[in-house]
Order: structure tokens, then sequence, then C-alpha cells
């Protein structure tokens, strides 16, 4: 299995060949396929088997599998595009603070950078002709920043960074979690409130108990005066 990264329009050669540990196979018929799909013109050289692609678009994109017919043999390529290094762990930052999105290309300078946010089951792409609001940093070209300022909970949610390449686009994802103020005291607010729970009832009981004993005080007296 082998996987090669293509990023514009290139003419392509794959070739398999068998090892010598299947050199009792007299005659092996070998085939090409995408998917389900089988490829012609496939060229016999000695102990190899190669197909010629022209790759002008995404379209031709995908794993190709080459295969003894009849056995159990396989060999896959994956051609894809250059993929986009994101962060894979939540960004986490609290209301009115600056939130920082970062998206790489490595190896690969797309053409552009986009970035979406997913609102519900629609993509809408940002537009940071809001300074204000939105900052977007494409220097270096291989590398885009998205920073959000003043950050609210509408902003909670996932984002996606799109590199356009000659033969097509790769996505990243972002996940930000914005967070209130209030998140980190709820614990101590919790303490707080078992605290204040536990005088009250120490309270009353220290109420109800003085009021028991002047009760019984007032009936003693009462008593002593009958006697």
């Amino acid at each position: 299995e082998r996987h090669i990264t293509l990023h514009s329009a290139t003419a392509i050669e794959l070739s398999c060949r068998l090892s010598k540990k299947y050199s009792h196979l007299k005659n092996p018929q070998v085939s090409w396929k995408r998917g389900n799909e089988t490829i012609g013109n496939v060229n016999k050289i000695g102990n190899s088997w190669n197909i010629n692609l022209e790759v002008l678009d995404s379209s031709k994109l995908g794993s190709y599998s080459c295969n003894v017919i009849g056995e159990e043999i396989s060999s896959v390529v994956h051609l894809q595009l250059p993929k986009i290094d994101e962060n894979k762990k939540p960004i986490i930052s609290y209301e009115g603070d600056t939130a920082v999105m970062i998206c790489k290309s490595h190896d690969y300078t797309p053409l552009s950078w986009t970035w979406y946010m997913i609102n519900g089951s629609k993509q809408v792409a940002i537009n940071d002709s809001l300074p204000d609001k939105y900052v977007i940093d494409r220097i270096p070209t291989n590398v885009t920043h998205l920073k959000i300022r003043k950050v609210t909970e509408e902003d909670d949610g996932v984002y996606w960074c799109e590199a356009a390449f000659k033969l097509g686009k790769s996505k990243g994802k972002q996940q930000l979690i914005v967070l209130s103020f209030l998140v980190p005291l709820k614990p101590f607010l919790g303490v707080v409130a078992e605290v204040i729970v536990f005088l009250t009832v120490v309270f009353l009981y220290e109420l109800y108990s003085k009021r028991k004993k002047n009760t019984e005080d007032e009936k003693e007296c009462d008593q002593v005066e009958q006697l």
C-alpha cells in the first residue's frame, strides 16, 4: 500500500510487480481497478503491469488496486491531495477573549485559503472584511491564521480551513469551545452553597434548642409557683 500526494495536473504511471516469492505462479493474470471499475490498457513489461494516467482534476484521485486474478494478492496506490495539518484538540477560550486557529500545508503551497463556520447544517464563509471581529492572516502562504476577537457563545462551534490547489481543495477541521467566566467558579460556588446550608442548619438547630430550653424553664417555674 502506498500514498502519493498530487497538487497539480500531471501524467503518472502506476506499476505493480510480482515479487520472487510468487515465482511459482505461471502466466498470472493481473488487472488494475479504481474502486470496482476495471481499467483497460494495462501494459505488461516482464514481471510488471503498468497503467498510465492523465490526472487533470480531482476526479482521477482515489484508490487504485492491482490484483492477481484468482489469487488473494493485491497492491493499492492512493492518489490524494496534500493533507492539511490541523489542531486535533479543541481550542478553549473565554467570553471576551481572542481565539486563534491555525492550519498548515506542509511541503505544498496552496493557491488560496478560505475559512468556514458550520451553522446548523450550513457552511458559512467567514468574511474578514470585519476587522473588529475576524482577522485572517495568510503569510506565509502555506499557513493560515484565523483570529476571532471578543468571542461570544455564538462563536462556539466547528470551523473548517480550506486550501485550494490546482488539482482540487483540501480541508482541515478546528473546534472552538467558548466558556463563560462563571464556569471556573462553579465548583467554588458549590462549596460556598454547601457551607451556607450547613451553617443555616446549625443556626436553626441552636435556635430550636434554645427555645426548647426556655419552654422547659417556664414550665418548671409554673410548677414551682403552683407548689
